[in-house]
Order: C-alpha cells, then sequence, then structure tokens
C-alpha cells in the first residue's frame, strides 16, 4: 500500500494477563445484558414466540451457551462436551426461527443453568489456555468471537422486545438531544486512496479481513443520518405513493405488504406517533430514522436527489484521516467508544437527536457514524480481496452475494465489543425490524452546502 496505514492493534504489547483481564471483562458485560434481557420477563415470555421473524427469547439465551461450549470449552479448552444433544437443536441454520418454538427447547430454567455451567467453564479455560500458539487463541481471538457473538443475540433479543406486546419491561434515560449549533448538511470526502478493512484488529472477524487499498472518487455524505423530521417530508410528499422514487424490486415489495410509513409508526388526528419497546409517545422529529427497509432508504434518498453510500464510502468517511492518511479504528481516533463518542450498548433505548455527539465526529466533520442506528449501505455483501473463512464457513462466506445489503456503524443496542469502523453486517433488503436507518451520499465536486 502506498504509504497509507491503519491504526494499532489495541492490545498490542499488553501481557497474556492483561489480555486475559480483558477478555473476561467482556464476556461477563455481554452475560449480564444478557440476563437483563431475558429476566425483564416471565417464563411465558421467555418461551413465547412475539414474532415468526424472532426467535422466543429462551432459545437465543440456550443457543448463546451452545455456541460457547463448542468453541470455548471443546475446541479451545479441549474438554469433553457437556450437553452434545444440544448441537443440533440449537444450531442457526438447521432450523427455521419460526420453526423454533415446536422443539423440544430447554426450558428457562434449564436454559440458564446450562449457560451458567458453560460459561464457569469457559473462565476455567481462559485462566489456563496459552494465548498464542493458534490463531484462535492469539489475543484471545476465541473468547472476543464468542463475546461479539453474545452481544448480537443481545440485540436480536433486544428487537424481539421492540416487537413484543405489553406493558413496557425495559427502562433507561432518554437519549441526549442536540449538543451541536448548525451542522452543514453534508461534507465532502476527497477523492483518493484509503485503507478500507483490517489486517491487525485483534477481534475483527473474517469479513472485516484483510486491510486493502481502495481508491474513492469525490464524494458529499450526510453530516447526520437521515432524522425523523426530514424521512416525514417524504412521507407526507406521498412519496410511498409515487411509484418513480422506487426500485422495481422495492416497489413490488411495498405494494405487496401495503407498507406506507415506517414500522412501529401510526398516523393519529394530532399527527405520527410510533410504538417503542412498548411506549406509545409522538414520533421526534430531531432523531434518526429507524425501522425501514433498504428498500425505503433507497426511495427516499431517489426522491431528495441523492443515493445511498456505498459501503466503501461509508467506511472512507468513517475511518480516513486526511491529515496523517491513517485510517483509524473509529471516527473519533484510536481509543475505544465512550458514552461521550457514541449512543451504544443499549445505555438508552432510541437512538439520539442529530447533532448529540460531537465528540464522536470524524476528522471531516461527519457525526454519529458509530451508535444510533445501523446505515444501510448499496452494496452486496461479499469477501475483500484476499478474504478467508475463519474459524469457519457459516459466519461470513455462506452469504455472500446479492441477497443481501451491507449495514455499517451499529444502533443503539450494538455494544461497544461488536462494533468498530471496520465492522460488516448485513440482512435482506425488506427487513425492517431490525435498529436500521441510513444517511444519503452524492456525487460531485465541492460547492456551497446549506445548513440543518
Amino acid at each position: 500500500m502506498t504509504g497509507l496505514t491503519e491504526a494499532a492493534d489495541p492490545l498490542h504489547g499488553l501481557s497474556q494477563d492483561a489480555v486475559r483481564d480483558h477478555a473476561a471483562q467482556a464476556l461477563t458485560r455481554a452475560r449480564s445484558r444478557s440476563t437483563t434481557l431475558t429476566d425483564a420477563v416471565d417464563d411465558n415470555d421467555l418461551v413465547r414466540q412475539h414474532s415468526k421473524l424472532m426467535s422466543p427469547l429462551v432459545w437465543d439465551l440456550a443457543h448463546i451457551g451452545s455456541q460457547e461450549e463448542l468453541w470455548l470449552v471443546r475446541d479451545v479448552g479441549g474438554l469433553e462436551p457437556m450437553r452434545p444433544e444440544l448441537d443440533d437443536l440449537y444450531d442457526a441454520f438447521q432450523h427455521k426461527r419460526a420453526d423454533r418454538p415446536s422443539l423440544p427447547l430447554l426450558g428457562p430454567a434449564e436454559a440458564r443453568a446450562y449457560v451458567g455451567q458453560v460459561r464457569a467453564k469457559a473462565f476455567d479455560v481462559l485462566e489456563r489456555v496459552p494465548l498464542e500458539g493458534r490463531r484462535l487463541t492469539e489475543t484471545a481471538f476465541a473468547f472476543g468471537m464468542i463475546t461479539q457473538h453474545e452481544q448480537q443475540h443481545d440485540e436480536t433479543m433486544l428487537a424481539t422486545h421492540q416487537l413484543r406486546r405489553g406493558e413496557p419491561v425495559l427502562h433507561a434515560p432518554a437519549a441526549p438531544g442536540r449538543r451541536t449549533g448548525k451542522l452543514p448538511a453534508e461534507v465532502l470526502v476527497p477523492a483518493g486512496p484509503f485503507v478500507m478493512g483490517t489486517s491487525v484488529e485483534p477481534w475483527a472477524l473474517d469479513n472485516e479481513r484483510p486491510a486493502h487499498e481502495v481508491h474513492v472518487a469525490a464524494f458529499h455524505i450526510d453530516t447526520t443520518p437521515v432524522t425523523n423530521g426530514a424521512y416525514l417530508e417524504f412521507l407526507e410528499s406521498g412519496g410511498y405513493e409515487q411509484r418513480r422514487w422506487w426500485s422495481d424490486a422495492g416497489w413490488t415489495y411495498r405494494t405487496a405488504h401495503q407498507i406506507t410509513a415506517p414500522r412501529f409508526w401510526r398516523r393519529e388526528p394530532g399527527g405520527w406517533w410510533r410504538t417503542r419497546f412498548g411506549v406509545d409517545e409522538p414520533v421526534p422529529a430531531d432523531q434518526p430514522v429507524v425501522h425501514v427497509s433498504f428498500y425505503e432508504a433507497e426511495a427516499y434518498a431517489a426522491w431528495a436527489g441523492k443515493r445511498l453510500p456505498t459501503e466503501a464510502e461509508w467506511e472512507k468517511a468513517a475511518r480516513f484521516d486526511p491529515a496523517g492518511g491513517q485510517s483509524r479504528r473509529y471516527p473519533w481516533g484510536n481509543e475505544d467508544p465512550t458514552p461521550e463518542h457514541a449512543n451504544l450498548g443499549q445505555r438508552h433505548l432510541s437512538p439520539a437527536a442529530a447533532g448529540a455527539y460531537p465528540a464522536g465526529a470524524s476528522p471531516l466533520g461527519v457525526h454519529q457514524l458509530i451508535g444510533d442506528v445501523w446505515e444501510w449501505t448499496s452494496s452486496d455483501f461479499g469477501g475483500y480481496p484476499g478474504f478467508v473463512a475463519f474459524p469457519y464457513r457459516e459466519y461470513s462466506e455462506v452469504f455472500f452475494g446479492p441477497e443481501y445489503k451491507v449495514l455499517r456503524g451499529g444502533s443503539f443496542g450494538t455494544d461497544a465489543a461488536a462494533i468498530r469502523g471496520t465492522f460488516r453486517n448485513w440482512d435482506y433488503p425488506i427487513r425492517r425490524q431490525i435498529f436500521a436507518g441510513f444517511r444519503c451520499a452524492r456525487d460531485g465536486a465541492p460547492d456551497a452546502a446549506e445548513t440543518r
């Protein structure tokens, strides 16, 4: 690569004991969140399927334990299987979500006991296994992989809570309001190469690797994600009824399912309202829109005279520091996220207002690229040049292809352990139950940008 660099490995130079402590803390934080999400409801709610799009919460809980047993207890630890009869039952590729309630799943008490027993053995393994000599154990990679897996299922369980009917059971402080003055509506990202992906981030997953140089033409990108207020302009202008804004696939899906607004929105005599984790409230105009599909994001962008950014454009806006030519770990730098940088970790139960995290802005002045809402990009999901599946094809490779669109940046429901500037998420373009929004981009040379 031509003099461009990426940020250094954050665990580089740490002793094995320090890496063990880091891994143990990450695992503990993930388990605390899993406990919060499952203890918030009674056993009837745990075993109920709240939507055919999602598993019963008790399936997610036991699946977390099953994966931990497979990788940390059996593979890394070399121990005998604890519950081999559960392997097929909790294999996500063997059973569709809609079918899982009919399986002979562990009950709530048995599932809790199982994941506790697995965790005790996993901590024993972490204490004794050398963190070197195998790619799975270098810098505790396997423990980081399992931490991220649990946090990803925690976000899935949070989405299940959003689909659940009944009184609110999750509570959190309100997300912060705007902390900036007027921001430019968009930012120019100059043409040129940057380092995309990573070869050094210790817990990066296979689809983030390897680092490679990508040339990106000059483009403008929205300073913040598209807000509810901006999206309402599209909606109120008849955007959902006008075929010209929609792709063929998007229009077919919209009409077949009679979609007329973001999921969980409804029109009332006094305006638009939404349901958020059991709470009914007016749609807040200043927060990023959430629960929109790729097709809705694509249609809005066309209506606005723009487009969705490519994945490479999104990552350059998020990571590239033009002053030194380095690709940072995060927009603000190389240090891990704090509550001043981004809305992460279920700290709040909604996106924060546009302009709420000035400390998290990129060197070019793009805000809220990490946290708040996953952001749809126009890119299909695929491997980078030199991609190698590790440690198993089913994490990434089996999903490569045009059926899936890439999302970036994480949401308010994503934990800091499961997000970074290189992290890649993917889903079907029809998905609306996930915590997804978007921002727009457009081609072009610099010109005067309006403020908002």
